[in-house]
C-alpha cells in the first residue's frame, strides 16, 4: 500500500501543471531545466521536469561529444543512491503498466532460460539513446532523438495523445510517424496486460541505466543466510523473475518489496546501507 501511494503521489506531483491538459500546451518554466528520476515525458502537458533519457539525447552530440556533466552526475547520484528503486517506486510509466496488468487477460510467464531477452533494453539504450543521437544529426547539427521520436510509448501516452486531444491544430499535423508511435504504444500495452512490466523488462533504456547500479546502490536488499530456508516463497512473489535469495540485488530487481513481504522467516531486509551481518567462516 505504501509503495502504491508513493507511486501515485510521484506521478501526480511530476505532472501537476493541470493547465497544460486543458489548453494543449507544454510547461516551459525553470523546473524544466531539471530531470525527474522516473520515465516521464518532457512534452507531457502537465510535466514540471524533464525526462533524463530525453535530456541525454539532446546533449549527447554537443560540444564535440562531451556529454553534459549535469546528466552524468544525475545518473551517478540517483543510480548510486537508489538503483532500480526508482523503477519500482518513482516511475509513472511503471505505475501505468502495473495498472493495466490487472486487466484479467491470460498472463505469460517466460521461463528463466529466456532471461537473455531482458538484455534487449541495453540495446535500446546503446542504439537509440546513445549511438544514433551522437552520430546522426539533422540540418541544424542537432542529434536525432531516436528513442523519443521513434520508440517511446510513454511519450505517446503522456504527450502525443493529450496534446492532440486538446489542440486541434496539432491534430491536423499528425501523420505517419504518430501512427507508428501509436502502434508501438498499443504493442506495449497489449503485452503489458500479459507480462508484468513488459516495457521495464525488455525495452526501457532508463531502467537499463539504473540496472547498472543495482549491485552497488546504497538502497539494497540483503539476505540473512542464517535464517533463510530457501523455501521459494520469494521467487513466487517476485514478478520481475528474480531469485532473491541467490541474487537479491539483481539488475532486474525494482525493489518493490514483494519478496520481503512473502518471506515467512523474515530473512530479507531492504533499505539504505544495511550493515552486513558477520558470518562465521570455517578455517582449514
Amino acid at each position: 500500500m505504501l509503495r502504491k501511494t508513493v507511486q501515485i503521489v510521484t506521478a501526480v506531483l511530476t505532472n501537476s501543471y493541470y493547465k497544460g491538459f486543458l489548453n494543449g500546451t507544454i510547461y516551459k518554466g525553470k523546473s524544466k531545466f531539471f530531470c525527474v528520476p522516473g520515465f516521464n515525458c518532457y512534452s507531457c502537458p502537465g510535466a514540471l521536469g524533464s525526462c533524463p533519457i530525453g535530456a541525454f539525447q539532446a546533449v549527447v552530440n554537443s560540444a564535440q561529444y562531451l556529454i553534459s556533466f549535469y546528466l552524468l552526475g544525475f545518473f551517478l547520484i540517483v543510480g548510486t543512491l537508489l538503483g532500480r528503486f526508482v523503477c519500482g517506486w518513482l516511475c509513472p510509466f511503471g505505475l501505468f503498466q502495473e495498472w493495466i496488468y490487472k486487466i484479467p487477460f491470460k498472463k505469460i510467464h517466460l521461463p528463466h532460460r529466456y532471461d537473455f531477452l531482458k538484455h534487449s533494453k541495453y540495446l535500446f539504450l546503446l542504439i537509440f539513446v546513445f549511438f544514433i543521437p551522437a552520430f546522426i544529426s539533422n540540418d541544424w547539427g542537432v542529434g536525432e532523438p531516436a528513442f523519443c521520436k521513434y520508440i517511446c510509448p510513454a511519450g505517446t501516452l503522456e504527450s502525443g495523445i493529450p496534446l492532440l486531444y486538446a489542440n486541434e491544430s496539432l491534430r491536423a499535423s499528425a501523420g505517419a510517424l504518430f501512427n507508428w508511435k501509436l502502434a508501438i504504444l498499443l504493442f506495449v500495452v497489449v503485452l503489458s496486460t500479459k507480462i508484468y512490466r513488459f516495457f521495464c523488462k525488455y525495452m526501457c533504456p532508463l531502467g537499463a541505466v539504473y540496472a547498472l547500479f543495482n549491485k552497488v546502490s546504497y538502497y539494497r536488499i540483503q539476505v540473512d543466510r542464517k535464517i533463510c530456508t530457501e523455501c521459494g516463497n520469494c521467487i513466487n512473489a517476485c514478478k520481475m523473475d528474480v531469485i532473491p535469495y541467490e541474487n537479491p540485488n539483481s539488475p532486474e530487481c525494482i525493489r518493490c518489496g514483494a519478496c520481503k513481504e512473502a518471506c515467512p522467516a523474515k530473512a530479507l531486509s531492504m533499505g539504505f546501507n544495511i550493515p552486513i551481518r558477520k558470518t562465521n567462516f570455517k578455517r582449514f
